[in-house]
């Protein structure tokens, strides 16, 4: 997320919700985030005001890694990035994203796909960094700080997926997904007109979608983008409370279902839908309905 071509002034930043704020207490024994009051509310406003229910309902809910060890995975992600255990053997908690791991060997790293890496925000970035060089992780690029952004470094973990990490106090754990695409406007309008999100500016400085603290920012590619499907990331996902209505709603906008919803139960034994879309530059998407 260093800033380069992709930096715009288009606006100015929000208040944050920190990390530590978003403890289980704010969570369902599943694990899964208390937004249904939220989500009502969203719709009643969107329908007394004449917007799209179901895309104004979308809810940022988790990401899929793929590692040759789930277990292994599991534990990186809570002893390095700051994450929690919610009772799944092969996920776990960012805040009120979901981390959950296929365990498979992937085909390919996060760079070269439409989904270049993902970040973390940290208080203090240098003391972290001394942590990673003493757990022995690969640093891909080593501390700097950006003029009126803040300091950052990449790391990538032990499957292949590229980790931003970054020291942005307004804006504590999971911080972003970064995109890449030959047509980043067009991209990111697609994902807004898809999932909603709120138009917002980090720092002031770099154009993106956020959903509650979760920020998707989308660069320029240039050349071929590989599909996600079967690399270190496989996948996004998002949330609907009505799953079946939001499908429907999202054929009406012209995207087809890889797979059409259908019921599936997870490891906690809570009954859910599952479907699957892909969106811009081959980035595979998982749309769920946590509850049913």
């Amino acid at each position: 997320m260093a800033c380069g071509s992709d930096c715009r002034p288009t606006g100015s930043g929000r208040a944050s919700v920190p990390f530590a704020a978003q403890t289980p207490g704010g969570r369902s024994p599943g694990g899964i985030p208390m937004t249904r009051r939220l989500l009502a509310l969203v719709a009643l406003t969107a329908w007394l005001t004449g917007a799209p229910t179901v895309a104004a309902a979308a809810d940022y809910h988790h990401i899929h890694l793929i590692a040759t060890s789930a277990a292994e995975a599991k534990e990186w992600y809570m002893t390095h990035m700051g994450c929690t255990d919610y009772g799944r053997h092969n996920a776990c908690a960012a805040g009120d994203t979901l981390i959950i791991f296929f365990e498979r060997e992937p085909t390919g790293p996060s760079v070269g796909s439409g989904v270049d890496h993902i970040g973390f925000s940290f208080p203090d970035l240098a003391a972290k960094m001394a942590s990673f060089e003493a757990a022995g992780i690969r640093i891909l690029e080593p501390m700097r700080e950006i003029d009126g952004l803040f300091k950052l470094a990449f790391i990538e973990d032990p499957w292949g997926t590229k980790i931003e990490v970054v020291e942005d106090t307004e804006w504590l754990g999971f911080h972003h997904l970064h995109l890449r695409s030959a047509d980043p406007a067009a991209a990111l309008d697609w994902y807004e007109h898809i999932f909603a999100g709120e138009r917002d500016s980090l720092k002031g400085r770099i154009a993106g979608l956020r959903y509650g603290t979760v920020w998707l920012l989308i660069s320029q590619h240039d050349g071929e983008l590989a599909p996600t499907e079967g690399r270190a990331f496989d996948h996004l996902g998002w949330q609907f409370p009505d799953l079946s209505s939001a499908a429907e709603e999202i054929k009406g906008k012209g995207v087809d279902f890889t797979m059409e919803p259908r019921p599936f139960t997870n490891p906690l034994g809570e009954d859910m839908l599952i479907s699957f879309v892909v969106g811009p530059d081959g980035v595979r998407i998982e749309i769920v309905q946590p509850r049913v």
